[in-house]
């Protein structure tokens, strides 16, 4: 899958290995840019945003850690991923996370007509996120919405009407590793060009979390302003300083 996407590209993606684990040294140019490659090429492809934790599940998960590994494109998400790379003298541009690549691809959905279908998050949300992004992208082609609350027997319905659908790109808010997994396995009945896992992205656009300032943002603390908005994230918080120990022996 990667060679094909490389060899449109004038020069291959750039990867780092933290802690084993593969991801690409991109910012979001070079994102969007590799993520309009795969439509193009229209074949089902996988692009995951990747955090510290998404690097510790691949340690214990090996199913996830197959999907890191041919995935199309793997970007760095979070202030932890960032430090590791500066740490392990693998230094990534900057921060590629689920949420922006949402408002992102909305824009260019919004400019070049791409299709997106939104599935996940509780009843509701992913409607609101539609309706709050076409708010501020009018021409956007959101050509569908699904919340994530379903059971394995409604699968079949749910993946018929998403390629029913057409869609371009197709964002699933369903958590990590279960989004991914959940793409990876149902991509031919699916039939979008490019599935992204973005987490908890369409809570942000529904008016269910507010997101982190800016200047918070820039600093890496946007995980402690999630935190105090849901503390139902304090396993991931937990993780971090497991995650920065083990870099800090894997450099040594």
């Amino acid at each position: 899958m990667e060679r094909v996407l490389q060899e449109e590209r004038a020069t291959p993606l750039q990867e780092a290995r933290i802690l084993g684990v593969r991801v690409h040294r991109v910012g979001m140019d070079e994102t969007l840019e590799c993520i309009e490659g795969l439509i193009r090429r229209a074949e089902p492809s996988l692009v995951i945003t990747a955090d510290a934790n998404a690097v510790l599940i691949a340690q214990e998960d090996a199913e996830f850690r197959a999907l890191l590994e041919c995935a199309a494109l793997v970007t760095p998400d979070g202030f932890g991923l960032l430090w590791a790379g500066r740490r392990l003298r693998q230094p990534f541009p900057e921060r590629v996370s689920g949420v922006d690549l949402v408002e992102h691809l909305t824009r260019l959905s919004h400019e070049k007509g791409y299709r997106l279908y939104l599935l996940g998050a509780a009843p509701g949300v992913a409607e609101r996120a539609a309706q709050n992004l076409l708010a501020c992208y009018p021409n956007a082609q959101i050509v569908g919405v699904q919340h994530g609350y379903f059971t394995p027997a409604d699968e079949p319905a749910i993946v018929a009407q998403i390629a029913a659908a057409r869609p371009d790109v197709l964002l699933v808010g369903m958590g990590m590793p279960r989004q991914e997994k959940w793409a990876w396995r149902h991509r031919h009945r699916l039939g979008a060009p490019v599935m992204i896992g973005v987490g908890g992205s369409f809570d942000v656009y529904g008016g269910v979390v507010k997101r982190a300032p800016k200047w918070l943002q820039r600093v890496g603390g946007e995980w402690l302003w999630r935190l105090m908005q849901d503390p139902r994230k304090i396993k991931k918080v937990r993780n971090l300083p497991r995650f920065a120990w083990r870099v800090l022996r894997a450099r040594g």
